[in-house]
């Protein structure tokens, strides 16, 4: 029997299962998902459990209940290619045969003193229940320094304001301009949103160090009774200690079917493969479903023939009421992004449930 295992839960690695769900597996080929929790956790909403205007019970996912795969749950400590062996607490070593990480990825810290040590994170289902904690425990009037004006802290501050209308809260970023990744109009949209909810912009701030209770930086210190990290992100350790070639990023680099090419019974899929696109859920279900493909044309003997990945564009929000998109060309603001965003919410949750 050979063993076809998929390491991670997330958007691209549900999106490989239930791809191969939906067709016919050889029958001599095994079907196994390990995760370190007994469901998915929506990613993209981490930022409303942090927050406290969604509960845990919200943006959980069931796995798959076919009895073709069979899930396995615990941590993963250790992956070896060269013995094609995966060891799981420990303890456990699975052998596969064909192998998908999609593991996702872990806070950057780029060297900062102290950011790893006193900042929150929402990276992981775990971390977001301690940073909601955090949050949550706040006296009132105390201050919460976000780090990182990207989607992720965009929408984690916007969040708690409506949560907490007595915090102070402050978006610390080392750019020009929150979304700089956005057009303009988007990043000043959102920049107005801020002002009139009374949300604080720190733009061009170079952060040397992060204590307990401050953000020392170029000019001075900036106090804060919580910060929260959401300045960049990496693949997570197992993958940075693959003895594999990676982009600048720490992304392992792949061939055209998205496998190791000295290993070509690995992918990679997710937050920790080298692709054209910036990391996303989208980007992630998206190519583990093509992985998915290339999977079954090669079970039946066939060359894989895969057409162009496209995404379909980006969902922010602010608060329950407000948001932006960006689609193509095509910028969207207001009540209609928000929207959408709760209907693409509803989707994943009915597609993968």
């Amino acid at each position: 029997m050979k063993n076809f295992v998929i390491l991670g839960g997330g958007y691209g690695g549900l999106a490989v299962a239930n791809r191969l769900l939906e067709g016919e597996l050889p029958i001599d080929t095994s079907l196994m998902l390990i995760d370190r929790q007994p469901y998915q956790g929506l990613k993209t909403e981490y930022y409303a459990l942090a927050a406290g205007t969604a509960s845990d019970l919200q943006i959980r996912v069931a796995f798959p209940t076919d009895p073709r795969i069979e899930l396995k749950y615990g941590d993963i400590t250790r992956i070896d290619l060269q013995g094609k062996l995966i060891y799981l607490n420990e303890e456990e070593v699975i052998p596969y045969d064909q192998l998908v990480i999609a593991l996702g990825c872990t806070d950057n810290y780029h060297g900062i003193t102290g950011a790893e040590q006193f900042t929150e994170s929402i990276q992981s289902l775990s971390s977001t229940r301690s940073t909601y904690q955090k949050l949550n425990d706040i006296k009132p009037y105390g201050h919460v320094n976000i780090m990182g004006g990207g989607l992720s802290g965009v929408e984690v501050a916007a969040e708690l304001r409506e949560s907490r209308p007595d915090l102070n809260i402050r978006i610390i970023d080392r750019g020009p301009r929150v979304l700089s990744a956005f057009p303009e109009k988007l990043s000043s949209f959102v920049s107005e949103w801020f002002h009139e909810h009374h949300v604080d912009l720190s733009s061009h701030i170079s952060t040397q160090q992060i204590e307990q209770g401050g953000i020392i930086h170029q000019s001075g210190v900036i106090y804060s009774d919580v910060t929260v990290w959401t300045a960049g992100i990496q693949p997570v350790k197992l993958v940075q200690d693959l003895d594999v070639a990676k982009d600048k990023q720490g992304r392992v680099l792949l061939n055209d079917h998205f496998q190791i090419p000295n290993h070509k019974d690995v992918y990679v899929v997710g937050d920790c493969a080298s692709l054209s696109f910036s990391p996303s859920a989208q980007a992630a279900g998206a190519q583990g479903e093509q992985v998915a493909e290339v999977v079954q044309a090669l079970w039946k003997n066939e060359v894989p023939k895969l057409g162009q990945m496209k995404l379909k564009g980006t969902l922010g929000s602010l608060g329950k009421k407000s948001g932006f998109g960006l689609m193509g060309n095509r910028t969207m603001k207001g009540r209609v992004p928000r929207l959408l965003k709760m209907g693409v919410l509803w989707r994943s949750k009915h597609h993968f449930g």
